[in-house]
């Protein structure tokens, strides 16, 4: 079966899901090893306030896959350019954090390792966004907080929001100003985005600015989101880590090799019930973002597959079946392979 067969097969449920209402519009992509690639796509890119049709050149809120398509990826660069360790104390990286407390505060402590493979006490996500819109103030906050600590380690935004600082001060730019490949920004024209939530607290329907908002309120990149893709953006990353462009050795042993039962460095590792589904290889990678991003990375196959959704359009609060849905694309994929 050929490529293009194999991802028609594997976009039947995102295609049946769109039909049934339960998501706005989808976008599949699968790219193999030799950079072939294949596309799908169905639905709106918007419902309200208009009805506007998605294309394979609609940009996607990428959400939490900004994690891993640009901070893991600028943190290992940093890494094999010599900028730091993978095992530095983040006050080492960002000599203010918790000024006040250099002796005890236990964020001065934390590794650059740590906060990639979210092994630290950090929460989950704070509403840092209700304490003001500047991001530098917002920044200092970050950074000099005492952040309440959780029972066991936690995927945290919070790990991210200091890896995306710590890019900030080794390379001097601010996040937005970093430079990415074509098809992925910070900053996107509205107009060919995917529409995301009709957001309470900014009034509106989001469309072209980061619907997390943490990161908007940080100035709208920040290192746990902001970032904006269309799908070959998406897949042209995907196929440099199956191809190994860009990508020497150690920072794939980096991101491959296991740092906890269900992570890697940035990346979440096949185990059960993940979002990948159970049919791939066992060291296949991925991730998913919380507007209904996701992509998985199958090196042993050397497939690639991403799919683009819009699911929380117009609004988070209900029930899209976008964990299901996942599962289902990643199995249909290899089923439809066999």
């Amino acid at each position: 079966m050929d490529l293009g067969q194999r991802t028609g097969g594997a976009f039947a449920p995102a295609a049946a899901a769109v039909a049934a209402g339960h998501i706005p519009g989808a976008v599949l992509g699968v790219v193999d090893r030799t950079g072939q690639r294949a596309v799908r796509h169905a639905g709106w890119a918007s419902l309200v306030p208009d009805r506007e049709p998605l294309g394979p050149g609609t940009w996607f809120d990428l959400a939490s896959l900004t994690k891993v398509v640009f901070t893991t990826t600028a943190i290992l660069r940093l890494w094999q350019g010599g900028r730091l360790e993978l095992d530095t104390p983040l006050a080492e990286l960002i000599p203010d954090l918790r000024q006040y407390d250099v002796a005890q505060a236990p964020e001065r402590r934390l590794t650059v390792r740590e906060c990639l493979a979210h092994r630290t006490h950090l929460p989950a996500v704070e509403p840092i966004y209700t304490y003001g819109r500047d991001p530098q103030t917002l920044r200092a906050f970050v950074l000099q907080r005492a952040w309440r600590p959780v029972a066991e380690p936690v995927y945290s935004d919070i790990n991210f929001i200091l890896l995306g600082i710590v890019i900030e001060r080794l390379t001097g730019s601010p996040l937005a100003s970093q430079p990415l490949a074509d098809g992925l920004c910070f900053a996107p024209e509205p107009a060919t985005c995917a529409a995301t939530e009709h957001c309470m607290w900014r009034g509106r329907v989001l469309r072209g600015e980061v619907h997390d908002e943490n990161a908007f309120a940080l100035g709208g990149a920040a290192g746990h989101a902001g970032l904006f893709g269309t799908i070959d953006g998406v897949l042209d990353f995907a196929h440099g880590v199956l191809a190994g462009i860009g990508w020497p050795p150690a920072m794939m042993a980096a991101i491959a090799e296991p740092a906890g039962a269900r992570r890697t460095l940035g990346w979440e590792c096949r185990h059960e019930g993940w979002s990948g589904g159970g049919l791939c290889s066992p060291g296949t990678i991925g991730h998913v973002g919380f507007t209904g991003t996701g992509l998985w990375i199958d090196r042993e196959a050397g497939l690639a597959w991403s799919l683009l959704t819009n699911r929380v359009h117009p609004t988070r609060h209900r029930d899209t079946g976008i964990v299901q849905l996942r599962r289902r694309t990643g199995e249909a994929l290899f089923a439809t392979g066999a």
